[in-house]
């Protein structure tokens, strides 16, 4: 009779089930509503007083033809 071989357990990293956490509770927090959770991460960025990055919307390039 063949041995047979340990279940493994999947991989688990604590950093990503940390992260993981966090992005439920956040995602709890606004009801699961994506706009609701798009707008509370934008009133936290204003809050925290430290500018925001951006950038300028790429200008169409003309085309030329072949």
């Amino acid at each position: 009779m063949p041995r047979s071989q340990p279940e493994e357990q999947p991989w688990a990293d604590e950093i990503v089930a940390e992260v993981r956490s966090a992005r439920e509770e956040l995602f709890a927090a606004s009801g699961y509503d994506l706009k609701k959770f798009a707008e509370r991460l934008r009133a936290a960025q204003e809050a925290s007083g430290r500018a925001a990055v951006t950038y300028p919307k790429p200008k169409p390039q003309k085309s030329v033809p072949a």
